[in-house]
């Protein structure tokens, strides 16, 4: 591990204002974002293709992400009301009425859905597992919808009413498997999983929705087994809750505003899962400085790594150095996997967390000309792996919806805070996290369920 010290900076108060230049590639990524859920949407059953490639499946956590891009679609003058209303209440009526079952070619079961789905079908695509995770992602986005587009018209109505409806059919109870943690999912003729969810990371918004359900709730004592693998580590002289992958310390973030609310891990070592956050991206960028492998063009405005598509499986020798390099793996600091490869979309779904070091690393990547595209960067970029046919390295060419969402959505909370708004109004957020043992700032004030 490295041990190199530095102080930890407190969290800012002041941010740093944005100037013109910044707000307009701001609106330039989040324009790109919702691009690719325009692009990318099948408009009879609002399904989100996983990855622009022809013929590729729909990604349910990506459905989830595009409900609540939606709102800020509206807000930014990208869509119309009731264009965007429509896309939405299409993608609820068809969750609400897609078969549910045991059956191999289901779309869902007991309120959960299949990690993928056929683009046109809505059944299940191939032989992928029933995502408990993913279906979080997806309720939390119906939610979200549900607490913006709330007017009293009948389509609005019918639309609280169907996001109503499917996070309260979703069995949280059975997804735990008769153990004290959620699984990760399930397959039809094979059963559960059999890893479950423990230890930080991702699946903090899943044990909330979980803890909040009127119908299926999670016991409390789930969220206290979930947290029982938690790891303290310091990394630089930063101690923090490590996890990784730069997203799993975001991905709860893009719902759920834990500035000023705490838990009792977090109370235990006198900070909020927001200043966690915060504390994992400085550590990305102090390892990018660091540099401990030599890849080429790490540094203070270039770094992110995480969970992504890459130029492998290869090994390399590159400038006398043989380096294996990988296809999608999570990679992570400041234990790796790492092979050079940085995701853009990961630094900017950092944003609220550290702007003063986001904010110079965007425009470093707004003056690589390489990187621009309609979905605003490309997805991820690897400078090491260099060959004659790529004298300055690999650039990914696919896009992913889970990728785009957080861009969008993690934008827009350090903009406005919409996103952050919106849940905060929904009383099953605020049940869920005071099971969790969670209170302070906004929280004592927020609706919750009897």
């Amino acid at each position: 591990m490295p041990t190199h010290q530095h102080d930890v900076p407190a969290r800012l108060i002041d941010v740093p204002a944005l100037m013109q230049s910044d707000e307009a590639e701001l609106d330039f990524l989040q324009r790109g974002s919702f691009a690719y859920f325009i692009d990318q949407t099948n408009p009879a059953n609002g399904l989100v293709r996983d990855k622009n490639v022809p013929g590729w499946p729909a990604s349910i956590a990506a459905v989830g992400m595009a409900l609540l891009a939606y709102p800020v679609a509206v807000e930014r003058a990208l869509i119309g009301r009731e264009a965007a209303l429509r896309v939405v209440l299409t993608t609820l009526r068809f969750f609400w009425n897609s078969p549910q079952g045991p059956q191999a070619d289901a779309t869902g079961h007991h309120g959960f859905y299949y990690h993928f789905l056929d683009m046109e079908s809505g059944r299940r695509a191939g032989t992928c597992e029933l995502s408990t995770i993913d279906s979080a992602f997806l309720l939390a986005g119906a939610l979200g919808a549900a607490c913006y587009f709330n007017r009293p018209d009948a389509d609005e109505q019918e639309l609280c009413t169907l996001a109503d409806a499917l996070y309260r059919r979703a069995d949280w109870q059975w997804a735990q498997n008769r153990g004290d943690t959620v699984t990760m999912g399930w397959k039809s003729g094979r059963g559960f999983l059999k890893h479950r969810w423990t230890g930080y990371n991702e699946a903090l918004l899943l044990y909330i929705l979980g803890l909040g359900s009127p119908t299926f709730p999670l016991p409390s004592a789930s969220y206290q087994a979930w947290c029982a693998f938690y790891h303290w580590d310091h990394c630089y002289g930063v101690p923090y809750l490590q996890s990784g992958s730069l997203f799993t310390h975001q991905l709860s973030h893009v719902w759920i505003d834990f500035r000023g609310i705490d838990d009792q891990f977090m109370r235990a070592h006198g900070i909020d899962y927001f200043e966690n956050s915060r504390r994992a991206t400085l550590v990305q960028q102090r390892y990018a400085i660091d540099n401990p492998q030599r890849l080429i063009g790490y540094g203070q405005t270039c770094w992110g790594i995480t969970a992504s598509d890459g130029p492998g499986p290869a090994t390399r020798v590159i400038d006398g150095v043989k380096r294996r390099f990988f296809d999608y793996v999570a990679r992570g600091v400041p234990h790796g996997p790492d092979d050079g490869t940085i995701a853009p979309w990961a630094v900017i779904a950092a944003l609220p967390f550290a702007p003063e070091i986001v904010l110079p690393t965007i425009a470093q990547f707004a003056r690589t000309p390489a990187l621009h595209c309609r979905y605003g960067y490309k997805t991820t970029f690897n400078a090491t792996f260099r060959s004659k046919a790529m004298p300055h390295g690999w650039v990914s060419p696919w896009h992913f919806g889970i990728d785009q969402g957080p861009v969008l959505l993690m934008i827009e909370n350090y903009r406005s805070g919409l996103p952050w708004r919106l849940m905060r109004a929904c009383p099953y957020i605020g049940s869920g996290l005071r099971r969790a043992g969670f209170r302070g700032g906004w929280l004592d004030a927020a609706p919750g369920m009897p």
